[in-house]
């Protein structure tokens, strides 16, 4: 019998074992992504406090990007959140894939906020 893959339960088993090493504190925030099908979000998260910090994605006003689905708008996603990020006083932060490949759009988004400033 063929059973079928549930695609994002399985990303969130995954996420779930990675979360298990992953906490983000108050001078070390972690920068979790999320990835739709057209959209690309990013935030900054104080686990000690449960609160988000910053948040960036492809629909904020500031960007104006063409197409939200590409590499080139997750990578200008990346250096808005760091430029939020260090206006705010963040230098380093705990990179957090949420559970998908590090390769493409979660890639170009960890990219951007690498070239921008952010340590991790």
């Amino acid at each position: 019998m063929i059973t079928q893959v549930n695609r994002k339960a399985t990303r969130v088993k995954r996420h779930q074992r990675i979360r298990r090493s992953l906490w983000g504190q108050a001078e070390r925030p972690r920068l979790c992504v999320y990835r739709s099908n057209k959209h690309i979000y990013a935030q900054l998260v104080d686990d000690s406090k449960a609160t988000t910090i910053v948040c960036a994605s492809t629909l904020d006003t500031e960007l104006k990007v063409a197409k939200p689905w590409n590499k080139d708008s997750a990578k200008s996603v990346g250096e808005l959140i760091a430029k939020r990020a260090i206006e705010k006083g963040y230098k380093s932060v705990v990179f957090d894939r949420g559970g998908y490949i590090y390769h493409g759009r979660v890639a170009a988004v960890a990219e951007g906020a690498r070239e921008a400033g952010l340590e991790f």
